[in-house]
């Protein structure tokens, strides 16, 4: 019986210690992408992703530039209301379309030594890296 007592409060200890995604540290941040896991990122373009006041979101998906707003509450953080400029850029679409995509698939975040990750449950949808 003392070993489930023991156990369970090591759970309990371990679960308490999961990283909290805090929106204070996103604020005013710049960010890189450096992978969009299955597809080689474009050489002549790139991808950003800014953060301002009140989580309101901003960046270039290679081509076009965009913004919305991200929330962030229970812990996750999903990106909405996600609006973009249309041109048409034959080099960076698939790329592009594939960013986007991820973007709005995101229900999950960690920031780990200069690097966000976007994720959607366990899987990572999108790595940056900080650039301010």
């Amino acid at each position: 019986m003392k070993q489930f007592i023991l156990c369970g409060m090591l759970l309990f200890l371990l679960s308490s210690c999961k990283e909290k995604l805090d929106p204070a540290s996103l604020n005013n941040t710049k960010w890189e992408l450096t992978e969009l896991p299955g597809l080689t990122l474009p050489a002549s373009a790139k991808a950003t992703l800014n953060f301002a006041d009140s989580l309101k979101v901003s960046g270039k998906s290679f081509c076009n530039s965009y913004g919305g707003q991200a929330e962030i509450a229970d812990n996750k953080i999903t990106v909405k209301n996600v609006f973009g400029t249309r041109m048409f850029c034959q080099e960076t679409d698939a790329a592009e379309r594939s960013y986007l995509h991820a973007l709005n698939q995101v229900n999950g975040a960690k920031v780990k030594e200069n690097k966000l990750f976007l994720l959607n449950g366990d899987k990572t949808l999108l790595v940056f890296t900080k650039t301010n």
